[in-house]
């Protein structure tokens, strides 16, 4: 739908089509013919009451961030899981939740798999890890395994709870993670916050053009529905690890499948003759970056560009583990590319 003059018309709408919410709709003479004639008059009239439980429970939330992507797979929820410990461990206080309805990875990426959802007097109330107030379907799920086969309504009816019946209490930050692309989930989080105040959306993406081209897309929907583009992170910028953390295999002769693992040799090898190589970091293009990656198409949008992270497996091991990657060194790659793009957040006059 659009949301132009503050009149909701659906897509397929007949021309001067009155709106949804008007007095008249499915009852002018516009609305002949309309494939929406019936629904439109039967449907009830003037603003939804649930926005003002919305914004009753949204009032304690200082900032509010939508965390998107153009394309499944590039690391978003993993963004989102990091950038809420990490502004939590900066003792703010912090609320994640996913709408992410089909594919909610949030549990698993803050390590609150089989945690379930409770009832008090005041609403539903969050799972908490490190202080962060968490809040997924995934947590009403029967069985992890189970599919989540909604419609666009049923979805939008549940994002809407989340909103309205989660008591978030107060927070510095909501951080949402959405689904890529940009759905019913996304229009529903944007009319549902938006008279609350959103403060911007932070778009991850890879550095290749497929990638890329899902993001220009995100950017045109945040520029339609009057959401502020905080800046882009471009995810898994080239594969950076320690040759220690390497494993080094050797192809055997006969062109079998198998091959030879010589880990321990080279290592050997490496602390007798070059110890000094044992900390140095190895830096591989894992995506094609060759046409200015995620900057170029920043400065080609006009939105700001946050920085790189790079593929890191340490990283991807926190992730799977549920655990912050700014704890200890182990990260120390990845958490200071985060460290800095975060840094650069926070300076925005939007969120100061």
């Amino acid at each position: 739908m659009e949301n132009g003059n503050h009149k909701e018309v659906p897509e397929d709408a007949n021309e001067h089509c009155p709106g949804t919410q008007s007095e008249d709709a499915g009852k002018s003479d516009a609305c002949a013919g309309c494939p929406n004639q019936e629904a439109c008059a039967s449907a009830p009239k003037g603003p939804d009451p649930d926005l003002v439980a919305i914004a009753e429970r949204m009032a304690a939330v200082k900032h509010k961030i939508l965390i998107l992507s153009g394309k499944g797979g590039v690391g978003k929820s993993t963004f989102s899981a990091q950038l809420s410990f990490a502004l939590a461990d900066m003792d703010f206080q912090v609320g994640l939740l996913d709408i992410d309805i089909c594919g909610p990875s949030i549990p698993k990426m803050l390590g609150l798999e089989g945690q379930e959802i409770h009832q008090s007097n005041l609403g539903w109330s969050p799972v908490y890890v490190d202080s962060i107030g968490v809040m997924s379907i995934g947590f009403m799920l029967p069985d992890p395994d189970d599919a989540v086969i909604w419609r666009g309504p049923r979805k939008n009816g549940i994002i809407k709870q989340f909103l309205k019946d989660v008591y978030w209490g107060e927070l510095d930050f909501l951080v949402v993670d959405a689904p890529p692309g940009t759905s019913d989930e996304h229009i529903s989080i944007v009319q549902f916050l938006k008279e609350t105040g959103i403060d911007g959306a932070i778009i991850v993406t890879t550095p290749q053009q497929v990638s890329l081209i899902d993001v220009r897309k995100e950017v045109s929907f945040c520029k339609k529905v009057g959401i502020r583009v905080l800046g882009v992170v471009e995810n898994m910028s080239g594969l950076r690890q320690s040759l220690s953390d390497f494993k080094y295999v050797k192809p055997l002769k006969n062109g079998g499948e198998e091959e030879e693992d010589v880990t321990e040799r080279v290592m050997a090898v490496l602390r007798e003759k070059a110890p000094e190589l044992l900390d140095v970091v190895a830096c591989s293009e894992v995506f094609d970056s060759s046409r200015g990656g995620a900057a170029r198409m920043c400065v080609e949008m006009g939105v700001p560009f946050l920085g790189k992270v790079p593929l890191d497996p340490k990283l991807c091991k926190a992730a799977e583990e549920g655990r912050s990657c700014f704890a200890g060194d182990e990260c120390r790659v990845s958490a200071s590319a985060l460290s800095a793009i975060i840094a650069k957040l926070l300076k925005n006059d939007t969120i100061a």
